[in-house]
């Protein structure tokens, strides 16, 4: 980190990091009240149809009375980390210098706990601002194993959730992410190889591939996030963290028999060991 109050010049201190000196003396301004709540509600249009690019998306907040044209949509998309879905031709890589893996979970039958697990990121609003929540979650049982919230959508608190979720948990035998740079990252798949774990990305623009993941930011946010206003990320951090709880062991789910995940991956474990 480079420090003023170091005895090193900041010149220095950014040769040495390869920092432009013009990012360190930058002080970025705040998102403004409008801003944010245009991107509120661009991500619940995303949410709902998450096919919509941002020429159907500035048609669908004109529709409901918002007058924006299309380049300040794709500009808050970029910033939301949001993507269209639909089948496209693979020529933008978030990195093109890192590893893409092929997708295994094609007509494979998910049996047990453990077996595969998956991730992604979100957008999050608050009252003031917005964070990016990270989730990593077992297939098989819907449970949400680990979590992190962040103010910047880097690679750290990706890790940061996958180490915690391979420490409590032990280690899948598959780990399936979209190919974001944050998953494709040295330092993320590099977790992945020292515990063994098979890597499987998504096709690109495939959110059906992460189907699962997809649902639970849906259930979050219209179930929690929505119904908030954060003050901060630390009112952000211990509200999510209720939810999850409530996720994990009160809600029933349809699609597990009525069941919770908490129930599902325990019994089942149980029965494996």
């Amino acid at each position: 980190m480079v420090a003023r109050t170091d005895a090193l010049p900041v010149t220095r201190q950014c040769e040495l990091l390869d920092v432009p000196r013009s990012t360190f003396y930058h002080v970025p301004e705040p998102v403004s009240e409008v801003e944010l709540a245009m991107m509120k509600l661009i991500d619940q249009c995303h949410l709902k149809h998450p096919y919509y690019g941002s020429r159907r998306i500035k048609d669908w907040l004109e529709d409901r009375g918002h007058t924006v044209n299309r380049k300040r949509v794709q500009r808050l998309m970029r910033t939301m980390g949001l993507v269209a879905v639909y089948p496209k031709r693979n020529l933008s890589l978030a990195n093109q210098a890192h590893k893409i893996y092929p997708y295994l979970l094609r007509n494979l039958a998910i049996e047990r706990p453990n077996q595969v697990w998956a991730t992604d990121i979100t957008y999050i609003p608050m009252a003031r601002g917005f964070v990016y929540l990270v989730a990593i979650m077992d297939w098989y049982s819907r449970r949400v194993l680990s979590w992190r919230v962040s103010n910047t959508i880097d690679t750290s608190f990706c890790t940061e959730a996958l180490e915690e979720a391979i420490e409590r948990y032990g280690a899948p035998e598959i780990f399936n992410t979209d190919q974001g740079s944050q998953f494709t990252s040295d330092a993320f798949t590099d977790v992945l190889k020292q515990h063994e774990i098979q890597i499987s990305m998504d096709g690109k623009g495939r959110w059906v591939d992460n189907v699962f993941v997809e649902r639970l930011w849906r259930s979050v946010k219209y179930e929690e996030v929505y119904l908030k206003a954060y003050e901060s990320i630390t009112h952000a951090r211990k509200s999510l963290g209720a939810y999850f709880n409530f996720y994990n062991a009160e809600r029933r789910h349809q699609s597990l028999e009525r069941r919770t995940p908490d129930s599902l991956y325990y019994d089942a474990a149980k029965l494996a060991a």
